[in-house]
């Protein structure tokens, strides 16, 4: 039976009754003929989409229709209320799926109201209601609305979009209730207390979107009310709450209180806005307790790839302590300057030059020419110069590593087959090295723990192993010379006065400026900064280092 027809109120065939004097009413109706209510005749048949009446129905024949639907609808007669409908067997597919989805109970309509023609569909009349829907979890109130049209013939239908169910509803959309489907846009992504809301600190933005993305999350509950899912079931959007859940969350490795202290670090008024990145470790384990960075560049703390500078001289050191026998009291004769592979190499200022210089001397003032010179003579073999870059990998973890969650690091690079002036640069950290913040904090970490533990910003991530460890031999060597620049040597007018700490500083020249750099260790942390522009590693990255030692 096609029911989209003239309907009126004509004797006992069709009764109207207001309940409450709110306008929530029940009707009985049928297929009407004769005299419509309003004096026009009635003329039954089926609605012809194609040829519409060049007049939009009057608010009356729109009320009268829409109460109709409605009633047919609120006792759960689908193929009735569809067939008052332009599209009858499509409307009575979306009616049953509403009552299926939301495991409808009871329904009722209220306030039904015309408001004249319709803004969204052209020749229509717009009617306004209120929808209460019982439904799996609770009571559901929303308005709602249809628009009416009327056809070249008189025939009058509910015309027909999956916004009658619910204003917005796409066509492929449809209304689930009861348990609310996964939201990922409610997933936290937290630091390592499980509560602090990564979100919340600057340089962690991108990091905490990307984890979100790619990380699994856990716990949290489910909470209930209606939502709006698409064709393949995912949650779209949130209509209703009627009992709120608890987020899941992926808890990370960083420690909110240092993030805070790090985001401080990075914006010392010292630097003068210059671009800073810094990285912290817990050494014992390789968690990255916080990442913080300025500039507009991205994040310059893990993919800031520069030429690292003298910090570069603890791997240059290990490389003479494991390959060449050396020992911290091992010459290494300090120039002024030194040519190697017809190129000419100079001391930063400040460093004087001490022919019966140990290594550990050379170290702990940053001598440039002390460095090259035994690198060049113990290192460089028939032109062979990848002591390095195998001290780097095999020792010092270096290679492609992944921090979890998706989150992308830039490689540092120690070339195997460098030539010419590159071979002596390498030693001091400039050439074609080149490194991160990210990297030079676990270089320093290295040292501390005596081992190897690959960076990572998710527990339980894995973690990739150097293919030998650090010799204690070697360790303890690079402890004692560390200790000695942070109490003594280029790092101490920073870092004089902290505890059990060791320091190397760096500072590299790229094109018309230098870059500042510095990594360390404590008891707990070890720390790397570059600063961009940075005058000396000291006199830049210390000012970001130091407090986060201090307050690890």
């Amino acid at each position: 039976m096609n029911r989209a027809v003239k309907i009126g109120l004509a004797g006992t065939c069709t009764a109207l009754l207001v309940l409450g004097g709110i306008g929530t009413y029940n009707i009985v109706h049928g297929l009407v003929s004769g005299s419509a209510g309003d004096g026009t005749p009635s003329a039954g048949g089926t609605f012809d989409a194609a040829a519409l009446s060049s007049t939009p129905p009057s608010n009356a024949e729109a009320v009268r229709l829409t109460r109709a639907f409605l009633d047919s609808w609120s006792h759960q007669h689908l193929d009735g209320a569809a067939s008052d409908t332009d599209v009858p067997d499509r409307a009575a597919q979306a009616l049953q799926e509403y009552t299926d989805g939301l495991e409808l109970k009871k329904l009722s309509f209220g306030h039904v109201l015309a408001a004249g023609p319709s803004a969204a569909t052209p020749g229509a009349t717009r009617v306004n209601f209120e929808v209460t829907a019982h439904v799996a979890g609770g009571t559901w109130t929303y308005p709602s609305a249809v628009a009416v049209v009327k056809s070249a013939d008189g025939v009058l239908a509910v015309h027909w979009n999956n916004s009658v169910l619910y204003p917005g509803l796409g066509e492929s959309q449809s209304l689930t209730a009861g348990e609310l489907p996964p939201d990922a846009s409610t997933v936290k992504v937290v630091a390592r207390d499980g509560r602090t809301d990564l979100s919340v600190f600057p340089s962690l933005g991108e990091i905490t979107a990307t984890i979100r993305q790619n990380a699994r999350p856990i716990g949290g509950s489910t909470g209930t009310g209606v939502a709006v899912v698409d064709g393949g079931g995912a949650g779209v959007e949130t209509v209703e709450v009627f009992s709120a859940g608890r987020p899941p969350v992926i808890k990370t490795t960083i420690d909110a209180r240092l993030q805070a202290v790090a985001e401080k670090a990075v914006k010392d008024s010292r630097l003068q806005d210059k671009p800073a990145g810094t990285v912290a470790l817990d050494w014992r384990n390789g968690h990255i307790l916080a990442i913080a960075h300025t500039g507009e560049d991205g994040d310059i703390a893990i993919n800031g790839i520069k030429s690292p500078g003298s910090t570069m001289k603890i791997i240059t050191s290990a490389a003479l302590f494991d390959q060449a026998g050396l020992t911290a009291n091992s010459p290494a004769p300090c120039t002024d300057s030194l040519m190697a592979n017809s190129q000419v190499f100079h001391n930063d200022p400040g460093v004087r030059a001490n022919p019966s210089a140990s290594l550990a001397q050379a170290f702990t003032v940053s001598c440039n020419t002390s460095f090259i010179k035994d690198g060049f003579h113990y290192l460089v073999h028939d032109q062979d110069a990848s002591a390095l870059h195998d001290e780097a990998v095999n020792v010092f973890g270096m290679g492609s590593w992944s921090i979890g969650g998706g989150v992308a690091t830039t490689d540092p690079s120690i070339p195997p087959d460098v030539q010419g002036g590159d071979q002596a640069a390498q030693f001091i950290g400039q050439g074609q090295v080149t490194a991160t913040p990210l990297f030079m904090a676990s270089v320093a970490a290295t040292v501390r723990n005596a081992g190897f533990e690959q960076p990572v910003i998710l527990p339980g991530q894995h973690q990739d192993t150097a293919p030998r460890p650090i010799s204690a031999r070697t360790a303890g060597y690079l402890q004692s010379m560390m200790r000695g620049v942070a109490t003594s040597g280029t790092a101490a007018p920073r870092l004089a006065g902290l505890e059990g700490v060791g320091a190397k500083t760096g500072t590299a020249e790229e094109g018309d400026h230098t870059n500042g750099w510095l990594t360390a260790y404590s008891s707990r942390i070890a720390v790397a900064a570059l600063v961009e522009g940075g005058s000396s590693g000291v006199d830049s990255a210390g000012y970001v280092v130091r407090p986060l030692l201090a307050a690890g």
